[in-house]
């Protein structure tokens, strides 16, 4: 099969010259302060709300579990994303905001690193996984619950500079 070799706009960092798939090496990059927040929403009624923040969904903390999810996640990051590197994560904090207007919760991670690559993946994995722990512990209770605006908030360091949403 022949690949295309030739496109239009900026290359995509992980494709190579035969259109293959590829991890980018990082090797001669420095090892810089980066940072990423990541944020998305869960959306579900006042009663399931009130639910959750009660303490008394059947599965148990929701909050809590969540971001504790949301954490291991952000670790395994290269585990689940097939080109992402393996990064030794220097912070990583989990944030759960109930909000009665939505309602639901809103969930933002923040990830640090000192190193060759920034930490935009491991962030938004975090939210994307303490949002499904949310859905998971209360789908029992109210199967509408929506996973919404998932997006980088974010981003510090490296080659690029500063990124804000």
């Amino acid at each position: 099969m022949q690949r295309k070799t030739s496109r239009a706009g900026p290359a995509l960092t992980h494709i190579d010259a035969r259109g293959d798939a590829r991890m980018v090496d990082v090797s001669e990059k420095p090892a810089t302060e980066r940072t990423a927040v990541a944020e998305g929403r869960v959306v579900m009624s006042e009663a399931t709300l009130e639910l959750i923040l009660s303490g008394n969904a059947r599965k148990g903390d929701v909050l809590g579990t969540a971001r504790i999810a949301g954490i291991m996640a952000a670790k395994r990051t290269s585990e689940l994303i097939p080109l992402c590197h393996p990064l030794a994560l220097s912070k990583v904090t989990l944030d759960i905001t109930p909000d009665h207007k939505l309602p639901g919760c809103i969930v933002q991670a923040t990830v640090k690193v000192v190193g060759p690559t920034g930490v935009e993946m491991e962030a938004l994995t975090a939210v994307s996984v303490a949002c499904l722990t949310i859905y998971d512990m209360i789908k029992a209770v109210e199967r509408g619950v929506r996973i919404e605006g998932l997006h980088l908030v974010e981003k510090k360091g490296g080659k690029s500079g500063h990124y804000r949403a």
